[in-house]
């Protein structure tokens, strides 16, 4: 499949403009971006737990999806969809269906990292035939801007509010990425809604392998990262070069690093959004360092694991 712009504009779109996700938002950017990745003659069922994606372009009686569509509870998409795609694959065994379909989840980080991760690593290690995207925001979004398993460290949320008694969150993220590689699955892969073509490409490998894919995307939200909607993607892009955010892959358990450290240091990311802006105090510095060098090791073993120069 073509990664030119000019293709790709041609493209059918599965998510349909007129969604309520507010402007600036990063998932819907991520969703148009890992569907550009699906082949013209394929077709696709996308499951979606509640969140913001879902209250957003599933408002009753009208939906942003022009493709099947599946809801379901914060916990058990990847249950539901492992169901789902188990019965299509008994049924084109029978022969009571002819056309092809893809399975792709999109859930939030609190479904993902925390909530929904046993119903993941289910799917994961029964092998289904699913793509399973993880639209990062770092937070609960859609119920008030918590605290995740994916938040960084010494972010203020509303349940890690900053204050005279704390800076903020005061563990490290999860390592979602990680985790699910693993499960020695097909393919894994780190992509950021920055970076499009390197997303399209991910998203295309996905599609392709048989047996489960997952895709953890940056998809930063400017309500609750505190910076102006206008500056999604160079948040984001930031992200990617400062590597508080590296995009790798991981095929058949070999490591591929797809950026390159552009920035020796963390703050000049941080400094942009608001959630952090209490860092910058004098007396919370050894914050700051804490987050680099947490970086800077994640940063050094996948420079190691993949062979690169970093």
């Amino acid at each position: 499949m073509s990664t030119k712009l000019k293709d790709i504009a041609q493209q059918e779109e599965l998510l349909q403009g007129g969604h309520r996700l507010c402007a600036g938002c990063g998932a819907s950017v991520a969703v148009r971006q890992i569907l550009k990745g699906l082949p013209e003659d394929i077709n696709a069922v996308v499951a979606n737990p509640t969140g913001c994606l879902e209250v957003s372009t599933t408002i009753y009686p009208y939906t942003s999806w022009n493709c099947s569509f599946i809801h379901n509870g914060f916990e058990n998409v990847a249950s539901t969809m492992s169901g789902v795609e188990a019965a299509y694959k008994s049924l084109k065994k029978q022969g009571k269906i002819d056309s092809n379909y893809k399975f792709v989840v999109f859930a939030g980080d609190g479904g993902t990292y925390d909530i929904g991760f046993q119903a993941l690593s289910g799917m994961l290690e029964r092998n289904h035939d699913i793509v399973y995207v993880c639209y990062n925001n770092e937070a609960y979004m859609n119920t008030g801007i918590q605290r995740s398993g994916a938040t960084l460290k010494g972010a203020t949320t509303t349940t890690s509010p900053a204050g005279k008694e704390s800076y903020g969150k005061t563990e490290h993220r999860k390592d979602i990425t990680e985790i699910v590689a693993a499960h020695d699955i097909p393919y894994v892969a780190q992509a950021s809604i920055s970076h499009w073509r390197d997303t399209i490409k991910k998203a295309q490998k996905a599609f392709k392998v048989e047996g489960p894919a997952f895709i953890n995307i940056l998809a930063p939200c400017h309500r609750g990262w505190r910076y102006p909607m206008e500056k999604t993607v160079e948040v984001a892009k930031r992200a990617v070069d400062s590597v508080a955010w590296p995009l790798y892959e991981v095929e058949d358990g070999e490591y591929t690093l797809n950026s390159k450290r552009k920035e020796e240091s963390v703050e000049e990311y941080l400094k942009m959004q608001g959630r952090f802006a209490h860092l910058f105090k004098k007396e919370e510095k050894e914050v700051i360092d804490s987050i680099q060098k947490y970086l800077d090791r994640k940063w050094d073993r996948l420079v190691k694991r993949s062979g690169e120069k970093g």
